[in-house]
């Protein structure tokens, strides 16, 4: 028997969602406030500063985002990766891993995703409604990172997790994350192909109608058989009716009565 998962599709049939790749930013001058644009893209970037010890290579990987030091970015399940140049003209291989989400976990965030219906709506509007990442945490999904959910590798000699490259990456993913939530959601594990179909496979199997119940009548119980001379019929008297003339008529459709379950029963 084939393995399945928790939403009863068999583990072998599952696709393996499509990396994308983008193409690298170009230098850009620095702007007053924030680094993302958005909430979400500010909580990512927040994971990161909060799991870091040294705010030094923080400050470095900004400038380096700012200073189109980051390659093409490819994004797939659960992971980032880029080469990023130093300072010094050495390009460093740095790699962003992210925990995916389980099958159960996706199962329970396409629930939330379906129970209302601005929630895709606005995925594909390219916005990330605060109350579905509320609702899908409460639910044990958690869609963006906590402290020490990003776990950054880098081919360079720093020993700080994250370096300046791995820095650097992270925050130019939180402008990915700012033009499209569902980078957020590939990196969990699902892409946007897989999440629509599923959400319309969903939809189509609520509008499909139920089948009408079947009912199996009961086969009627064998009915004895007809054997033996017919017993005689007695009339008693009564006044005005002839008991003769009665037992008569009677008798007729007593026979006509047993040719008939006769047939019936050959």
């Amino acid at each position: 028997m084939s393995a399945r998962g928790e939403d009863g599709v068999p583990a072998e049939e599952r696709s393996e969602p499509v990396g994308i790749g983008f193409p690298a930013f170009p230098a850009t001058t620095r702007k007053p406030g924030r680094f993302a644009r958005t909430w979400w893209g500010n909580a990512w970037l927040q994971a990161m500063e909060d799991t870091s010890l040294d705010l030094g290579q923080l400050k470095r990987g900004r400038k380096f985002a700012y200073a189109g030091l980051v390659g093409p970015i490819t994004v797939s399940a659960g992971r980032l990766a880029a080469q990023v140049t130093s300072d010094d003209g050495g390009v460093h291989h740095t790699v962003v891993f992210v925990d995916r989400l389980s099958d159960g976990q996706w199962q329970r965030f396409l629930d939330e995703v379906a129970a209302k219906a601005g929630h895709l709506a606005a995925l594909l509007d390219r916005d990330m409604p605060h109350d579905l990442v509320e609702a899908a945490a409460d639910a044990d999904v958690p869609l963006l990172p906590g402290i020490g959910d990003l776990q950054p590798e880098c081919d360079c000699e720093g020993w700080e997790l994250p370096c300046t490259h791995a820095a650097a990456l992270c925050f130019q993913a939180a402008w990915l994350l700012d033009a499209d939530p569902f980078v957020l959601l590939l990196l969990r594990g699902l892409g946007q192909e897989d999440l629509t179909d599923e959400l319309r496979r969903r939809a189509a199997a609520r509008s499909r109608p139920a089948p009408a119940p079947t009912t199996t009548a009961e086969p009627l119980p064998a009915l004895p058989p007809v054997s033996g001379p017919p017993r005689k019929l007695v009339v008693p008297p009564a006044p005005g009716i002839d008991p003769d003339e009665l037992a008569a008529i009677a008798e007729r459709a007593a026979e006509r009565a047993r040719k008939l379950l006769a047939e019936h029963t050959t």
